[in-house]
């Protein structure tokens, strides 16, 4: 270790395990974590665990600065119907069902130019997968938005839809992936990630993509100069040596590709998720613990650090103060507005429909960092210095949320949208 980094530090790594300091010791040494090394961060408690998260922020700190990124986005889930059944899923309904639902193409266009008019730089779409979809569906869907409001960056279709897509179409995926991108893809989301272990993912959400497909989607969406984010779904059947085994993964295509744009840990929201609520899966736990989170963004600082750069904190899984108290564990981003979203709120999310820039300011503020706007490839668009200069946003005067823009609920149990009537 050096010198200015055990002066500052030293007191934490002398109240950490021998074994943990020597660990921690390596990585401000610049070591790359072995994953045995990881297995062990992975479940510190105590003051192990105090050191992990101090030495996570020195690493954020030196690979990122002190910088707090966002995003002013909306998100668009423009059906709720689908084929698959993963016991994970609350938003998900059978094409039947009188909650199903599925926005035509003008609805959506109307949105995304709704949201550039708010000023938004991204609009991020993301559905089901509806029984006999069109296997140009995706395609036109991109075409469309980007001929409305050809300024927008379509940060779109999670591996799982890009592989739906290219079987309904009889196309490869590499063939797919260069269609979407002339029609106006800018960037995928790494969602449908879950946990990339096979056994894992048999027993929450079995027929859904596997870990070989979605290495080959994304990695072929890299070799195309299409990047992507990357994810984890974790607080369920998973065990730590999982969440290593994945960030190793995660690390070894980043070497490989350089392709990732960040890396988003997402903890379940198990309270509508039926593998806990109905109880489909024997021992599914209810979601992460708080010491869990911690140590997920820790750890995916250590491990993934030197390679992505960007580790983001989601509010709508953990909230706005837990989102906050991340960002001295790791975390440097705190994604985007979203304006709306379906997913994480149809599983029982207290949050997920808007947090408006000014207030994604001010929790950075609090922390005594800088927040700064972004777009979707980590491009600065504005660095907020001094409050003084602060733009107000036209989201910073939305009141209420789901009477502006429409919500899930309104979707789901409303008709005007209704799947049977296509």
């Amino acid at each position: 270790m050096n010198a200015g980094d055990a002066g500052s530090l030293a007191p934490a790594l002398d109240w950490a395990s021998p074994r943990t300091r020597q660990v921690l010791g390596r990585a401000l040494d610049g070591g790359e974590l072995s994953v045995e090394e990881a297995d062990l961060l992975a479940t510190v408690t105590g003051r192990d665990l105090h050191a992990l998260g101090l030495v996570a922020d020195e690493m954020r700190r030196r690979q990122a600065g002190d910088l707090v990124t966002f995003v002013v986005n909306r998100n668009i889930n423009f059906t709720n119907v689908c084929v698959k059944h993963c016991t994970f899923c609350a938003f998900s309904r059978d094409h039947r069902a009188e909650e199903g639902y599925f926005l035509p193409v003008s609805e959506v266009v109307r949105r995304a130019r709704e949201a550039w008019e708010l000023g938004a730089t991204e609009v991020c779409l993301q559905a089901g997968l509806p029984p006999k979809l069109d296997g140009r569906y995706y395609i036109d869907l991109c075409a469309a938005v980007r001929r409305e409001v050809p300024g927008l960056h379509l940060h779109a279709f999670s591996p799982e839809e890009i592989l739906y897509g290219s079987v309904r179409s009889s196309r490869p995926i590499r063939e797919y992936l260069i269609e979407l991108r002339a029609a106006g893809l800018g960037t995928l989301p790494g969602t449908s990630a879950e946990i990339l272990d096979q056994d894992v993912r048999d027993r929450i959400s079995r027929g859904r993509i596997t870990v070989a497909q979605w290495v080959e989607v994304i990695t072929t969406a890299h070799a195309l100069g299409i990047r992507t984010t990357s994810t984890i779904m974790y607080g369920h059947v998973e065990t730590p040596a999982h969440w290593t085994r994945h960030l190793e993964l995660l690390r070894g295509i980043q070497k490989d590709t350089g392709g990732f744009t960040e890396f988003v840990p997402l903890s379940l929201i198990h309270q509508e998720a039926p593998m806990y609520a109905k109880r489909l899966v024997p021992g599914v736990r209810p979601g992460a613990t708080g010491a869990e989170v911690l140590r997920m963004h820790a750890l995916a600082r250590l491990m993934l650090g030197p390679t992505f750069r960007n580790i983001q904190s989601s509010w709508v899984k953990e909230g706005p103060k837990l989102s906050q108290v991340l960002l001295t564990v790791g975390a440097n981003d705190l994604g985007g507005t979203l304006i709306n979203e379906s997913i994480s709120t149809s599983a029982g999310a207290q949050f997920g429909q808007l947090v408006a820039p000014a207030e994604l300011r001010r929790l950075v503020r609090d922390l005594g960092r800088v927040p700064a706007q972004r777009n979707t490839l980590y491009d600065l668009v504005r660095v907020y210095a001094e409050p003084a200069a602060d733009e107000v946003s036209p989201l910073d005067a939305v009141d209420n949320a789901d009477e502006r823009f429409g919500s899930y609920r309104r979707l789901a149990t409303g008709g005007e949208f209704r799947f049977t009537r296509r």
